[in-house]
């Protein structure tokens, strides 16, 4: 048979997730096998091709339709930061559903489906806190314990992690559920059901189509089926999270380039103000400027050459005085200084001996004082000796 595209492939990414998985390849895996003809359900039937050998053969072009809507719709919830929860207790499926689920980083159940995993959350989580609890080895669960009680604790450590290890992580209800087999998960089902989380599963021919939400009708025994189908999901998952992280990335560049263009705007602006203020503003010609310079660097030796040139021609318009009277007023003058410092002398000599006779005043006075009162003792001892 030629491959087979499903014709609703309008979008150019629904085409390239559809590239990945094609009908020689469903058909290689035996997924048009369903199961006899007695043990089949007739709600199956608009999935049904033909009759052959007591045995249904399922329509692989209503496999790559279901396909395609749950890949998109699985497309969907992880651009919204939505979880998955992948379910496969049977054993052909357990390994590989563990083993998809961790490659795409959701959640699994592939142990026995505890009761009340969805429905009775609470108390799930309350289980994972004791699992938690029992993986610290520095707890203080472990003192002061005997061996019995040791190896009872070891015991459940082993039964929750082996119940929880693909839930552990799980904050709060999944916003999807992948299920292998419906009918050897009946419990998770109805579970699902209950709360109203969309399902998507592979059907097979003695199962109720009606009750999934996104149906994917294929053998559901084939270990080579379940492990194409199963990846196929987990790697619509893996490429919508890294183009999420290449927009989130491209995202941060732009605000980055962005910043470094309005720095750069700003920049310019200012250049341009100043620009714009200097041609505003006068600038001073070029001559008087050196003219300015000129005086300033003129040296003191040239300024006293023209302050004499200029003393001696206020000079030559006057006459000139005589020598006799130069000669009269200089020793004027030399008189008047003579007169002067000796009366400064003078001043000092009296103030100083004014000092003196005040010194000399004080202490007769001191005494004469001191001289009474020897006198005034002398005459009291001599009373005191009659």
């Amino acid at each position: 048979m030629v491959n087979q595209v499903p014709e609703n492939a309008s979008n150019s990414q629904n085409v390239k997730i559809m590239a990945k998985i094609t009908f020689d390849d469903l058909l290689s895996t035996g997924a048009h096998f369903g199961h006899v003809t007695r043990k089949w359900n007739p709600n199956f039937k608009p999935y049904v091709l033909m009759e052959r050998n007591g045995v249904h053969i399922i329509n692989l072009e209503e496999t790559l339709k279901g396909l395609e809507k749950a890949q998109n719709f699985v497309k969907d919830i992880v651009q919204k930061k939505g979880e998955i929860l992948f379910v496969g207790t049977k054993k052909q499926a357990k390994d590989i559903v563990q083993q998809e689920a961790d490659r795409c980083g959701m959640f699994y159940v592939v142990e026995r489906w505890l009761g009340g995993t969805l429905t009775n959350f609470s108390t799930i989580k309350k289980s994972i806190k004791r699992l938690q609890i029992l993986e610290k080895e520095s707890s203080s669960i472990y003192e002061n314990l005997t061996k019995k009680e040791l190896q009872m604790l070891h015991r459940e450590r082993i039964k929750l992690s082996d119940q929880h290890r693909g839930i552990k992580d799980m904050r709060r209800l999944p916003n999807a559920i992948v299920i292998v087999d419906i009918d050897y998960e009946a419990t998770a089902v109805l579970e699902a059901k209950r709360l109203d989380i969309p399902i998507i599963s592979i059907v097979d021919s003695n199962t109720d189509p009606r009750n999934i939400d996104y149906p994917i009708p294929a053998n559901d025994d084939s270990i080579r089926t379940i492990q194409l189908i199963v990846s196929a999901l987990a790697d619509v998952v893996i490429d919508t999270l890294t183009e999420k992280k290449e927009k989130m990335e491209q995202a941060t560049k732009e605000k980055e380039e962005a910043k470094q263009a309005l720095l750069l705007e700003k920049a310019e602006a200012e250049k341009a103000a100043v620009a714009a203020a200097e041609k505003t503003t006068p600038t001073p010609k070029p001559e008087k400027v050196e003219e300015v310079k000129t005086e300033k660097e003129s040296s003191p030796k040239e300024e006293d050459k023209t302050a004499k040139v200029s003393s001696e021609k206020k000079t030559e318009g006057k006459p000139k005085k005589s020598a006799v009277k130069k000669t009269t007023e200089k020793k004027a003058i030399s008189k008047k200084v003579t007169v002067k410092t000796a009366t400064k002398k003078t001043d000092t000599k009296k103030s100083s001996t004014k000092e003196t006779t005040a010194k000399k005043t004080v202490a007769k006075k001191s005494t004469a004082k001191k001289t009474t009162k020897k006198k005034s003792t002398k005459k009291k001892s001599e009373e005191s000796n009659k």
